[in-house]
Parts: structure tokens; sequence; C-alpha cells
């Protein structure tokens, strides 16, 4: 660290490190209130906020937010840390609400940009001191203010500088990333087209039928369980389907007289499917492990009478999904019914070609998760290049623009 550069805690560089207001929320009129959805990647997303009635409570002059203000998510796991700059005006006076902090500092000590810069380089560290049970985590004013230490030049010209640098490489990454999610995006939709033709040009011998009538379908236990930490049998719930193959490692786990109430209406068996019916809905996974468990509440198992992975790919087919929105009742829980399920029309082929198309389109699925798994991969090792970059930035090691650094990643 150069001698011209200091270390303070970020109360210290700060003259403000509040949350914002408790809003009463109106369809329209009122002010703009930016909440942890709208934080995401650094930049804030205005079209994301609600809006807060002006005649219910006034907003304070100083929790409006201004040009230089760093807001960072306060509460909630996998939201919590996030940080970003509001780096130009916004298109009209917004606010946040008590799930946001804004960060203000000092006049004169920082050049802008920089502020924000540096706030971004201690995120991971923000995101990893939240306190309290799983989902209800928060980050109070006072651990923001005391418990983080930022190191910055004193010399603004120096802080301007290394901005320069900054937004040249972050450009260049931003960039990178932003080619590698759309290349993902276009090959996942290529996968959905070759589904849809699949199932929609059909053949000779194909039929259609209701799902009730190809598949017989077995409900959970309505009823809540008990739920032990060790030894019993796994429960799956609708946070446990996300498509494919059935993951039990993070599943909870329940008493043997729990899972034998279930048993007694059906014992898994590979090839069967799940289905998930509230939330997330309308997401299947097939069974592929012989490890015996049972359903929690808000899934449905489908036992077809057709081959299972040619039933699975039909279900997440376009084709299927406007279907299964289509059933949908509820808004803040969607929901689809067993009755809904049992009606959804599946198209399948004979029986000797089913197993050829299948594995035409395990094989397409491959393809996509090999593309997939690379792009996750290379988007990772640009967000360590930022984090690199930066950590050099705030040792007082940024003699330079990071070229040849962006040019090993690819970008």
């Amino acid at each position: 660290m150069r001698e011209e550069w200091q270390t303070k805690t970020l109360g210290d560089v700060c003259n403000m490190i509040k949350r914002g207001i408790a809003p009463k929320y109106v369809d329209s009129g009122g002010v703009c209130v930016v909440n942890q959805k709208c934080i995401r990647s650094h930049n804030v997303n205005c079209g994301l906020a609600r809006r807060h009635n002006l005649e219910a409570k006034k907003v304070p002059e100083e929790r409006y937010v201004r040009v230089g203000d760093v807001l960072v998510n306060s509460t909630g796991t996998g939201t919590l840390g996030r940080v970003a700059q509001v780096r130009t005006d916004l298109p009209e006076p917004t606010t946040v609400d008590t799930h946001v902090t804004i960060v203000r500092p000092l006049d004169g000590l920082f050049y802008a940009d920089f502020f924000g810069y540096m706030m971004v380089r201690i995120e991971g560290e923000i995101a990893s001191s939240g306190e309290g049970t799983s989902g209800q985590t928060e980050l109070s004013r006072t651990a923001l203010s005391e418990k983080f230490s930022v190191s910055f030049p004193t010399s603004l010209q120096e802080q301007k500088r290394i901005v320069a640098i900054l937004d040249e490489a972050f450009e260049g990454i931003d960039k990178a990333i932003a080619n590698t999610e759309k290349n993902l995006a276009n090959a996942k939709e290529l996968f959905e087209s070759h589904l849809n033709a699949v199932f929609s040009k059909k053949g000779e011998g194909w039929v259609t039928q209701a799902l009730g009538e190809i598949a017989d379908l077995v409900d959970s236990l309505h009823k809540t369980p008990t739920y032990i930490d060790e030894g019993g049998y796994p429960m799956v719930r609708v946070t446990d389907v996300k498509g494919g193959t059935l993951d039990l490692t993070n599943a909870r786990r329940v008493d043997e007289e729990t899972y034998h109430e279930f048993s007694k209406r059906h014992k898994t068996s590979i090839g069967d499917l799940v289905l998930s019916r509230v939330g997330s809905y309308g997401v299947p996974v097939v069974v592929e492990t012989d490890e015996p468990f049972c359903l929690g509440q808000n899934t449905v198992f489908i036992l077809p009478k057709i081959n299972p992975h040619l039933l699975y790919y039909y279900l997440i087919s376009p084709h299927a999904k406007s279907q299964i929105d289509g059933f949908v009742a509820g808004t803040t829980q969607p929901t689809i019914s067993l009755k809904s399920i049992k009606s959804i029309a599946v198209p399948y082929p004979p029986q000797d070609d089913q197993e050829t198309i299948v594995a035409n389109l395990k094989s397409s699925s491959l393809q996509l998760e090999t593309l997939l798994k690379v792009g996750r991969q290379k988007s990772s090792c640009l967000a360590e290049l930022k984090q690199s970059i930066l950590q050099k930035a705030f040792n007082g090691e940024l003699t330079s623009h990071p070229d040849k650094e962006l040019a090993k990643a690819g970008a």
C-alpha cells in the first residue's frame, strides 16, 4: 500500500448510513421506491421499483437518493450485500425501502465514482456478514458503519485515474459477460424450438391423450410433516424439484411413520416423475434413484405408461408450458390443481419410436448442458477477473490498463 493511501472504517468516511422508509404503497402517483429487486449487477433498475403515497407519509429530504450514493441490500439470504452506485441522475425523485441502506460519502473526500468501486470491492465481505436465521439475515447500519474498513488514496486525481482504468476494463468484461449470456439464451431457445418441433410436427402413428389417461397420479400427503435432523427418509418439496434428475442431498427428512403412511399409497421407483404444483409450478424431474423417499406438500407423483423421459421432455417444452400456464390459479401463490394436471394434452409416438426420439433429445440436451457449463465457467472467470482487478486497484497496484489479463479471460 502506498504511503499516500489511508485506511478507515466506512463510518469514518460517510456522513450518512441509513435504511430507507417503510412505504405506504400505491399503484400510481407518489414517489419511486427502490427495493432489493432493483439492485443487481451493480446497477439500479428503477423499472422494478414501486410507488409510495406521500400523502400518507412524508419522505425526509436526506432519504431521497442522490448522485454518488451507494445503495446496499441489507436483508435476505442471496440478496444481502448487493451494492450499486447511483452514477447519474435518476428519472425522478427516488427513495429506498427499509431493506436497502443508503451509504453517502463525506463531501470532498472522494471522486464520486471511486467511492462506488470502493463499495463494490467490499461487496463480498458485506454479503457474508449478515446476522439472523436463514432467509431472515440482516446487516445493521452499525455493523455496516463499524465493521468494514476501506482503503483509498488521498489524491482525488489519483482516484480519478483509477476510475478511468476500471471503467475501461469493466466495460470490456461486462461486454464479454453480456455476449456469453446472450449465447446461452440463444442455445436454450434453439433447444426449446427443437422440442416444439418434435412434439408439434409429430408423425405417423402419433396420438394425443390427456395425461390422466397415460399415467397414474399420486398426490402428496395433505398434512404438515414433522421433520427430523437425522435418519428417517427424505421428503421432496418444491424447492428440491429443479428439472432433469432428482437430487435428494438437501431434502428434509421425516420419521419412519410418516414415510410408511405415504408408501401405502405409492413406493417410489426409477422412472417415476415428480411435478411441482405450487410456486415454481409445472417443473418435472425423473426419478433415477432407488433410494426410498416420499413427497412433501405441493408436489405430485406421475407414474407414466409411456417412456418417462419422453414425457419429461414434453413437460419442459414450450407447448406444454403454455398449457400449464393456462391452468394456473392464484397470483400470490400460483397453483395448478391435480385435476388440471390430469387434463394436460400429451402427444406421443408409437412405443417402438419412443426410445429413438428420447435418445436424440438426450443428445441435444447433453450438448446444451455442455454449452451452459462452459458459459457458466466463463462468466465465473470474468467475475473473478473483476475482483482481481479491484484488488489490485485498492492495493495501490493498478498502474496501467489491465489489457493482458482481459485478453487471457477471452474478453
